[in-house]
This record gives structure tokens, C-alpha cells and sequence, in this order.
């Protein structure tokens, strides 16, 4: 992190003020303008590392909240984040910043492929995207479990290995699994708290 970055941050011990709309806009459209092949690392990245607005366990924490509702993750968390903000205004804005610059690139995009699409040249800067997406992606996993593990492994923990287990090593469907593994994690945490 920078020293400007740093020096944005509030005090340590105190969280940042809630966001503006307008600062939500701005923010979500950073994201949305970085974020080549997926934005969840740079979701993390402005909202916990620049901004101070999330610390990294309140951000793993909404994250898996809307990564079990239909619908793409972080446009979950965009109308969330933005509603716990500034309400109505806040989810418009975030939604709006989010998707307004990947639409208007696409259309660009699409235009620029239509008439260049058979460019051998361009193939390879789609694989070489295609890569560093992939790299971005494994990065901020590494950093999500850093900050949820922290001190020790718990059940939460037991379950997440669970799941890759079931989806990522024996190819269950997903439905499959989440039928099976969300009885499971509830009874265990009903457990533990008992």
C-alpha cells in the first residue's frame, strides 16, 4: 500500500465514514474499470486496502452472503454494500458505477472486434488476459483466507474444504452439493453454539 493510500485510511481502532453515493459511483467504476476477467480482487482491494470502508473479515463476510444468492457475487454485493451505505441512492449508484463502464467498453469492444476479430495478434493478447485474470483471481483467494483463518481453523473452515472437495476434486453438481453441504454447516454451527 501506498503512503497516499495509507494516509487516506482513518485512524486505526475507528472504521471509515460510510460513502456518498457519488463515492460509491466513483469506487464501483474503479472496479469496474480495473477489474479485466473478474473484479472480485479489485472489489477487495479499493474497498478494504484503499478506502478503509470494509475491514477484511466484515468483506469475506458479505461476500459469502452474496455468493449464495442467484445472481453474479460482487453485483450482489454492489446493491448490498451500496444499500448498508446510503440506501436506495447507494445501490443505484454502486449498481450503475459497476455496470456502466463494461457496458459502454463492450459496445466498443464489440464494434473494434467485428471489423479486426481475424487479427492472429489479438489471440494471443486474449490468452495473455486470459492469464492474468486467472492470477488475480488465485491472489485474492490467498489474501480471503489469510483474514479468515487468522489464528486458528474452525468450523466454517471444515465446510469450505468440504464443498472444494465435493465440487472442485469429485465433481458434484452444485446444487447437489449445496444440498447436502448447507444442512451440514448450519447443524454444525448450531452446534458450536450451543
Amino acid at each position: 500500500m501506498t503512503k497516499k493510500e495509507q494516509s487516506a485510511l482513518p485512524p486505526a481502532g475507528r472504521p471509515a465514514p460510510a460513502p456518498t453515493p457519488a463515492q460509491l459511483f466513483v469506487a464501483f467504476a474503479t472496479i469496474a474499470g480495473c477489474g479485466f476477467g473478474g473484479v472480485l480482487a479489485w472489489s477487495r482491494r479499493i474497498i478494504v486496502q484503499q478506502r478503509g470502508w470494509l475491514s477484511p473479515e466484515e468483506f469475506n463476510q458479505q461476500l459469502a452472503l452474496c455468493q449464495v444468492l442467484p445472481g453474479g457475487n460482487i453485483l450482489n454485493f454492489a446493491v448490498m454494500y451500496g444499500c448498508r451505505c446510503a440506501g436506495l441512492a447507494g445501490s443505484l449508484a454502486a449498481v450503475l458505477g459497476l455496470l456502466g463502464p463494461p457496458v459502454a467498453l463492450m459496445i466498443v469492444a464489440g464494434m473494434l472486434y467485428r471489423g479486426y476479430g481475424d487479427v492472429p495478434a489479438l489471440h494471443g493478447a486474449f490468452a495473455s488476459l486470459a492469464a492474468a485474470a486467472a492470477g488475480l483471481l488465485l491472489a485474492t483467494a490467498a489474501q480471503m483466507i489469510v483474514a479468515s483463518v487468522k489464528d486458528r481453523l474452525r468450523i466454517e473452515h471444515v465446510v469450505a474444504a468440504l464443498t472444494f472437495l465435493a465440487v472442485g476434486v469429485l465433481r458434484w453438481p452444485q446444487l447437489s452439493a449445496i444440498a447436502v453441504i448447507a444442512p451440514l454447516g448450519i447443524g454444525l454451527a448450531w452446534w458450536r453454539r450451543r
